[in-house]
């Protein structure tokens, strides 16, 4: 099938934000912050008597501070969206920044709720969230009571969020900035970095290695100056953690996502004990691969004889048939996305790398960000974000303090998702070395996110410790933890090159969000189990899923995934998830040998 440019490109995929500022771009974007301070002028002349609230009185103000969250939500999103797809843009960048020290200026003047809130006593706070006009946000307000030793007073907290615009922030946006226009030159021609990584799935790998050596020389020229802002983010958290009173570097994380250290101790030792998962794959794939050990830039490389192509009408055909077969009312949802500007697909200059899928407000609808470059795992991200997009889309109806859910239950649906739109491609996959290529990339695609997303938390934990324990870290200290961290996860199946160890340099988790990357083990684990569920009961259980997906973060974890019949707090759990991994190698290896390659 002849496949367009424009279709093989997804060029004309462009989301619409006006949507979020009633088409009034800029000018609305500053009315919705006017409209907002009105608000805060509302709210602040209840300091001091939030102890003397009654139940009704309660109910009143967080209609308010929903309000209020919804118009900063909104201009927030407008802004944030617009930079993600030209970062090199001032005007986007400087509508940003304005965007954020305004609603950071203007949460500052609300920060006495919760330290008012925080001091009342269990048993007052028990008598109000018995209401059931507070069901809208009664998760949200016990939650909040969790951070009461980490609390500082009034005038503290206000300094540290001011500051925050000109420290933490200011720096993870120069980072965006820094990494977004990163060019390599492949063969004469100027490519952005999302580019050259992609040709790392090359089955050539002549051009695997090419592409992996314009990576290191497109990361060399900004090198210092990206370990210089890492350094100092390093510095700034550690300032936080002991200013809060947290005992570690991962604690702030943990208790975001509602997870205990020891619960996130317990996934990590768990993964780190299956390592010789990725490690048998890839001594197998040395083998398909016709060499004798692989070096890092051929881990993501094809076993495919050729390379397929999926033109974005037939991408969104796929994931729309995958997910009508598991649920219409899912579907239907998948179309919306796909019909209407929801979505902004192609690669363009300056644009950030990656996908994600952006909340915005339950008032609102979620928006997609991809990078399209029409292959195969280009399709399985499609279905992917598409998750993270339904599940906020199901969740909307809980409104602004209950629509997300902690991290660790973020990639439930997207993972959920990608697996069922996995299993259409290969049910309709008979070919052998088409499906093993199927099952290898699949495969491929846990090992990244359970086991080098480990690896990775692994790195994480070194630089926290080293920087606080050694000062600031040299680009050379940065590569050494770097490449111990890979080397344990990989063993001697995969040679780690000198140029891979300042690949570090450009993963954005690290900057913008530290700790967040478990969360990626957490929720793809607990989605396998999820689907195992699905797999085991049939039609029974998508019901429960949808009532899952559709609560947000409205209960605490555990009794989100009690819902589906998984119980988080058992120990074994992750052991439980891992073993399904450990099946999936079993068939890709059964696969490798029907093929005769091996």
């Amino acid at each position: 099938m002849t496949i367009t440019e424009t279709d093989r490109t997804a060029a004309d995929v462009a989301w619409d934000l006006e949507t979020l500022v009633d088409g009034r771009g800029e000018a609305g974007v500053d009315a919705l912050l006017d409209e907002a301070a009105t608000l805060v002028d509302a709210l602040e002349v209840r300091r001091g008597t939030i102890a003397e609230l009654d139940a009704e009185g309660l109910v009143s103000f967080m209609h308010e501070l929903a309000e209020l969250n919804d118009k900063i939500g909104r201009a927030g999103s407008y802004a944030g969206l617009a930079f993600s797809v030209d970062t090199s843009d001032p005007a986007r960048g400087a509508l940003m920044q304005r965007v954020e020290e305004r609603a950071t200026a203007l949460s500052t003047r609300i920060l006495f709720f919760e330290l008012e809130w925080a001091e009342l006593s269990e048993v007052r706070v028990d008598e109000l969230l018995a209401d059931e006009r507070l069901t809208f946000c009664r998760h949200w307000l016990r939650s909040a009571r969790r951070y009461i030793p980490h609390l500082l007073s009034e005038p503290e907290e206000r300094l540290l969020t001011e500051k925050s615009v000109t420290g933490a922030s200011a720096w993870s946006r120069l980072f965006s900035e820094l990494t977004s226009v990163i060019r390599l030159d492949l063969d004469g021609e100027d490519v952005a970095l999302e580019q050259g990584l992609s040709l790392l799935q090359s089955s050539d790998r002549d051009v695997r290695k090419a592409a992996a050596e314009a990576v290191t020389a497109g990361l060399a020229p900004g090198l210092r100056t990206r370990a210089f802002v890492f350094n100092t983010l390093l510095a700034d958290k550690a300032t936080d953690d002991r200013l809060r009173h947290h005992d570690g570097w991962l604690a702030s994380m943990n208790l975001a996502n509602e997870a205990s250290d020891a619960s996130v101790q317990a996934l990590v030792e768990a993964v780190e004990a299956r390592y010789d998962i990725p490690q048998r794959w890839y001594k197998l794939k040395a083998r398909l691969l016709g060499i004798d050990q692989l070096a890092d830039y051929d881990r993501m490389a094809s076993v495919a004889s050729g390379e397929s192509e999926f033109g974005w009408s037939e991408a969104t055909s796929i994931v729309i048939d995958a997910y009508d077969s598991f649920s219409p009312k899912m579907a239907d949802v998948v179309r919306r996305f796909l019909n209407e500007p929801w979505i902004d697909a192609p690669m363009r200059d300056a644009k950030r790398g990656g996908a994600f899928c952006a909340y915005t407000v339950p008032s609102h609808h979620p928006y997609l960000l991809l990078n399209y470059t029409a292959r195969r795992r280009d399709v399985l991200t499609l279905a992917h974000e598409l998750g993270h997009g339904v599940h906020a889309y199901l969740a909307r109806e809980q409104g602004v303090f209950h629509q997300t859910t902690p991290l660790t239950l973020a990639e439930t649906a997207s993972v959920f998702g990608e697996t069922v739109t996995f299993g259409r491609l290969l049910d309709a996959t008979t070919d052998p070395d088409a499906r093993l290529a199927l099952l290898a990339e699949s495969l491929e695609g846990q090992i990244a996110t359970v086991f080098r997303q480990t690896a990775m938390n692994r790195f994480e934990d070194a630089v926290h410790t080293a920087r606080r324990d050694e000062g600031e870290l040299s680009v050379e200290r940065f590569g050494d933890l770097w490449a111990k961290s890979q080397t344990a996860m990989l063993g001697d199946s995969v040679e780690i090159t000198e140029g891979y160890r300042t690949w570090w340099s450009y993963i954005p988790h690290f900057i913008g969000t530290p700790g967040y990357v478990y969360a990626y083990a957490y929720g793809q684990l607990l989605a396998l189990s999820v689907y195992r569920k699905y797999q085991e009961e049939g039609a029974a259980f998508v019901p429960r899923y949808l009532e899952m997906l559709s609560a947000g973060g409205s209960l605490p974890p555990e009794e989100l995934g009690r819902i589906v019949g998984v119980d988080l707090a058992d120990p074994g759990f992750w052991d439980g998830g891992l073993a399904i991994v450990a099946e999936q190698l079993a068939v890709a290896e059964a696969a490798a040998a029907a093929t005769g390659r091996v």
